[in-house]
């Protein structure tokens, strides 16, 4: 067993994501493990743009409301304490309420076959954003 040194939190960058955005990498697995996994924190109205993973990625809220959309309309909010799965290949996005701070923790695997983990694309515009909201129990 061994203590993992911390990277310095890092600015996300804006080629990926709207807004404000920082994270800690918690975890980038070494093989065979394929784990990853970073604490994100969103300021106000901060987003991802549309994104696929090959393998999905699993999204648990710690603070603050999580907006997480899908690409036929569906906004989801999910509350501290909830976790969301989206699975591979799914387009989606997530950040921030536009009134206050979101952090989750970002999980997600890396592939064996040499594709790439997580596929970027378009930012969310504001009408995307702005969208009616389901509510998640």
């Amino acid at each position: 067993m061994e203590f993992v040194q911390p990277q310095p939190t890092s600015k996300a960058p804006a080629e990926w994501f709207t807004g404000d955005v920082w994270w800690d990498v918690i975890v980038a697995g070494q093989a065979p493990s394929r784990l990853r996994a970073n604490l994100v924190r969103f300021a106000p109205g901060a987003r991802t743009h549309w994104h696929t993973h090959a393998v999905g990625q699993t999204l648990h809220v710690v603070s603050g409301t999580a907006l997480i959309g899908t690409r036929d309309g569906t906004l989801f909010e999910a509350r501290p304490g909830q976790t969301v799965s989206c699975p591979p290949g799914e387009e989606h996005w997530h950040g921030a309420a536009p009134d206050r701070f979101m952090e989750h923790i970002a999980m997600w695997e890396a592939t064996t076959d040499g594709t790439p983990e997580t596929v970027w694309a378009e930012p969310v515009t504001d009408e995307q954003y702005d969208g009616p909201r389901t509510r998640q129990p």
